[in-house]
């Protein structure tokens, strides 16, 4: 069998072309396509997100000062301070080692208007919300809000 010069394409009676193939742009374009789908995903607006994060954790976080004043008997109420929140009516006491946070995940994070939660201890308490605003937007914000049956939870944003 003759061995055939690699540089001369008429020995063998192949054609090279220069260029890609459709399938080979497809490809590319394909994975242009996924590479900006997750940057964008990835460039979400993180004071909301923010909010967001905060808005779950204060829900969880009265929702188990709920579940506490239930048991120990003790009115609990929900206040925001200048710097954060405060849980009144539990005592340490009652419950060693379980003493509920007083910040916020974000230093960014307040609340709207002064806003005091009454928690229990009865089963059924009144209507009662929280707005948190994001203090350096303060467009963006988050409502926090229970009808005294269902436990606390984030309320859609109405646009």
């Amino acid at each position: 069998m003759p061995i055939l010069a690699a540089g001369n394409p008429s020995r063998c009676g192949q054609r090279y072309s220069a260029g890609f193939t459709l399938l080979e742009l497809l490809v590319v374009v394909a994975i242009i396509a996924l590479a900006s789908a997750g940057v964008s995903l990835a460039l979400r607006d993180t004071s909301q997100v923010q909010l967001e994060r905060d808005a779950d954790r204060l829900a969880a976080l009265l929702e188990s000062a709920r579940a506490r004043s239930r048991v120990s008997g003790v009115p609990v109420r929900w206040r925001a301070t200048p710097g954060g929140f405060r849980f009144e009516g539990l005592s340490p006491s009652e419950l060693p080692d379980s003493e509920l946070p007083e910040r916020w995940l974000d230093q960014d994070t307040s609340v709207d208007e002064t806003t005091v939660l009454l928690l229990g201890p009865e089963p059924i308490i009144e209507p009662q919300s929280v707005l948190l605003v994001s203090r350096s937007q303060p467009g963006k914000s988050v409502r926090l809000a229970s009808d005294g049956v269902r436990p606390f939870a984030v309320q859609p944003r109405v646009p």
